[in-house]
This record gives C-alpha cells, sequence and structure tokens, in this order.
C-alpha cells in the first residue's frame, strides 16, 4: 500500500467520522426511481445502502417502476396513459405493474444477498423484508379523468415496519397499496416514500433520481456559474415551488421538490434530491460536508457562534492537523477550555468546520486573532471570511480598533482581506513579552472603521 494512499485515505476517514457517529440509529427512507435500475445502477447502490446499514442507519427502501411497467404495457400492445403526473392505472397496467414489481423485487433481494469476496458486499448480511406495509384508497375521478386502479396511500403500518427495522432487517416497499377488501392499487413511488417517512418520522428522505438536483437559479440552464443548490431552505423551497407549474413528468423541478416540502413540513428533518447517475451518490450525500444533490431542510444547518465548552473537541479536532504541519502553535486542551470564551466557531451539520479565538488587549485598543481554522474540506467556499468578520465585530463591540494576527504561512491571504505588514516590536507590550523570535512570525494589522 503506499504512503500517498496512507496519507490521503487517513485524513478522509477521520473527516467521515463524525458523520458515521451522527447517523447511527437513524432512520432513513430512500426512494429509487425505477430508471435507476433499467439504468443498470441497482448493483452499486445495493452495495452503498449495504454500507450505510452497516454503520447503524435504519433503512426503508422504496421503489419504483415507471420504465418497467411501460416496457410491460410495450410488449403487450398496450399504451401509457398519465394525467396529473400519474399514471391512469386500468386492468392491463395493473397487471403490468403487479409483473413488473414481482420482478424488481426479485433483482433487489438478489442484489443484497451477493458476498463474494473482494467486493463490497463482502461479510454482509443484509436480511430485506417486504410486506403488505401499506393501506391505500383510490384516486377516484379527478377533472373527469377516471384513474381506476390508481391509488394514493390512506395508512401506514408504523409499528409493523418499526418492528422489523428494529430486527436488522432492511424494509424494501413496492409502489402498491391494498384497500381493506384486498383490491390493489398502483401508486407512485415519491407519494409511498414521503407518506412513510412522515408516518416513521424518519431522519431523512433521499431520492435518487433522475435529476441531479435543483439548481442556484432554478430555470437557467446547467453551467459554472449555476450549480445545484446543495442545500435549500424549506421557505425558499416553498417559494419557488409556489412559482413553478404542476409537474408532469420527473424532470420537472417541481416534481420530487413538492414530496421533499411535505416531507419537511409534516416533521422529517431533512430531504434530499440526488443524482443515481453518479457513482457513490448516496455516500456523497450522507457523509460528505456539502453532499452532491439538494438537501431541502427546515434551518439552515451552517451557524456562526461563540464557542463553548461542549465545542472543545471538535476545536482540538480540527486545528491539530494544522499544529502537526507547523502552520498553528500548538495548543493543549487545557489551553483551549480556559480560553473558550475567546473563539467563535463555524459549524455545519453538528461539526465544527471552522474557527479562530480573540484575545484583547483593551490597554492598547487592539486584540489579536489566533488560531484561525477552516477545514479542508471547505476551504475556498468563503468559510474564512466568515470567520474574520465575525472576529471583527466582537472587535469592535470591545471597542478595539485593530486587530492583529502572526502567521508563517498565510500572509498573502491576510494582505489580500486588509491587513498590513509591522514590525513585531509593534506589538502591545503584553503580547511582545510572549513573542517567540525563533519562530519568526510575521505580524499583519488590520484597522477597524
Amino acid at each position: 500500500m503506499s504512503a500517498v494512499f496512507n496519507f490521503t485515505f487517513v485524513p478522509w476517514f477521520r473527516s467521515v467520522a463524525p458523520y458515521i457517529h451522527m447517523h447511527r440509529g437513524k432512520t432513513f427512507v430512500v426512494g429509487m426511481a425505477g430508471e435507476a435500475v433499467a439504468a443498470g445502477k441497482l448493483q452499486h447502490i445495493a452495495q452503498d445502502l449495504a454500507l450505510i446499514q452497516s454503520m447503524g442507519v435504519r433503512i426503508v427502501l422504496v421503489h419504483g417502476f415507471r420504465p418497467q411497467v411501460n416496457e410491460q404495457l410495450k410488449a403487450k400492445g398496450h399504451e401509457a396513459r398519465y394525467s396529473h403526473g400519474m399514471r391512469i392505472t386500468d386492468e392491463v397496467a395493473l397487471d403490468s405493474a403487479q409483473e413488473a414489481a414481482g420482478q424488481l423485487r426479485y433483482e433487489i433481494e438478489a442484489a443484497f444477498s451477493q458476498g463474494l469476496p473482494n467486493t463490497p458486499m463482502a461479510g454482509s448480511t443484509v436480511r430485506v423484508i417486504s410486506g403488505n406495509f401499506i393501506t391505500a384508497r383510490p384516486v377516484g375521478i379527478v377533472d373527469g379523468v377516471d384513474f381506476q386502479h390508481s391509488g394514493v396511500v390512506r395508512k401506514v403500518d408504523v409499528a409493523g415496519i418499526a418492528r422489523t427495522l428494529d430486527a436488522g432487517a432492511m424494509v424494501l416497499l413496492s409502489p402498491f397499496g391494498f384497500s381493506p377488501t384486498g383490491e390493489a392499487f398502483n401508486l407512485t413511488m415519491e407519494e409511498v416514500a414521503t407518506s412513510v417517512a412522515i408516518a416513521l418520522r424518519s431522519d431523512k428522505l433521499v431520492f435518487l433520481s433522475e435529476v441531479p438536483g435543483i439548481r442556484i437559479q432554478p430555470l437557467a440552464p446547467e453551467s459554472e456559474d449555476n450549480p445545484i443548490d446543495t442545500e435549500l431552505p424549506l421557505a425558499a423551497a416553498e417559494q419557488l415551488l409556489a412559482s413553478l407549474p404542476d409537474p408532469q413528468q420527473p424532470s420537472d423541478i417541481a416534481f420530487y421538490l413538492q414530496h421533499c416540502v411535505k416531507a419537511c413540513k409534516a416533521g422529517v428533518e431533512r430531504s434530499h434530491i440526488i443524482p443515481f447517475a453518479t457513482d457513490g451518490s448516496l455516500l456523497l450525500e450522507v457523509y460528505v460536508h456539502d453532499g452532491i444533490g439538494t438537501m431541502v431542510i427546515d434551518e439552515k444547518l451552517e451557524e456562526l457562534r461563540e464557542a463553548t465548552a461542549d465545542d472543545v473537541g471538535g476545536i482540538l479536532q480540527l486545528i491539530e492537523p494544522f499544529e502537526r504541519d507547523g502552520t498553528l502553535v500548538k495548543r493543549g486542551r487545557t489551553e483551549i477550555e480556559r480560553d473558550i470564551g475567546n473563539y467563535s466557531v463555524l459549524e455545519h451539520d453538528g461539526v465544527i468546520f471552522g474557527c479562530a479565538a480573540l484575545y484583547p488587549y483593551p490597554e492598547a485598543k487592539t486584540g489579536e486573532m489566533a488560531a484561525l481554522t477552516v477545514s479542508p474540506q471547505s476551504q475556498g467556499q468563503g468559510d474564512g471570511e466568515k470567520i474574520l468578520r465575525r472576529i471583527e465585530q466582537r472587535a469592535r463591540a470591545m471597542g478595539l480598533e485593530s486587530i492583529f494576527v502572526l502567521t508563517t504561512r498565510t500572509m498573502h491571504w491576510f494582505l489580500k482581506r486588509g491587513f498590513a505588514q509591522v514590525d513585531p516590536e509593534s506589538l502591545p507590550e503584553a503580547r511582545k513579552r510572549k513573542y517567540n523570535w525563533d519562530r519568526r512570525s510575521m505580524v499583519f494589522v488590520k484597522r477597524l472603521s
């Protein structure tokens, strides 16, 4: 194993650890579009879901079967009909849906049963259990259109699903529901997944979809200046949804967004739209800082705030690599605990990704900004500037007229942000006595307006 691999793997794996701890014991409802199976993505999706489950996540998988049903209908010479974004399920379409569901259930269970050596599934034991967990009722006649055997969710057997999850199994649901009289109804994957997530009060609802997510400018074409909006507050999502026409097909912006909004308004913490076309998109969304798709959430995950005693461990973990390579002066736990009130932290989804401390020298009307650190995972996204502005705000509130920093590595960063180099002799007397002349740190000062 190469030294380069070791050097990159170890810090990467450590950076993932907070998310592993965070998600253990949580419940995820994953809605997988039938197009993902048709595109040959099932094997890798199964591997990723098995890996996520092995890290303590409880998973309900709801599969779609839109292209599979259409294929069955085509083979029978029968036209697929839709209205209001839903399939009109006549007798032939119902038979085709039942055949497609049976075939897909077989393929999905087979995918989770693999265990060849030297594959991601080696040593895994994934029990997949299906059942009649969904009670349905007919859609009926809408705007003069008779949807026949198409239905909507009436009730979710929460206790039954919970018992299955408690037993360590993965729950697999087809988009079918049954009436108390035993009549079968064809449902949509999106509605089943949303209803189950709401009923279970799941921690996440994830759609593995045909679309990559929602862009910063939703109606503008894809470009470098119009990337995927990785975090969409619920209020903004509702506003966007209200401005869009009713969706008719999965590629419409509102198609998955309407279900994400519904889930979040009903108590699901986070709803995600991610592309199945990207290999490992589930892992990237769940275990990487910014994810890969769009997440709808009822509150902003990122918070810039003053540190508390509970943040000491996170600060130590954040600054330790920079102390090791000499970028920062080493600070022990005792020192950080003593000075924790001086620190400001940037937290994202419960993980500290940036910090800085302000040590005031009131007699000189200045203060030292120390330990300014941003995690390598989020560098280049403006987090350093956010923390700098917070330190400046704190300094002004204390009546300070300037702030200064000592650095040996990041001189240009500070120069670009309004700092000017000065002689170490200009440091406040109390700070000058602690100056390490062997380290030969450069001193930069910024005047506060």
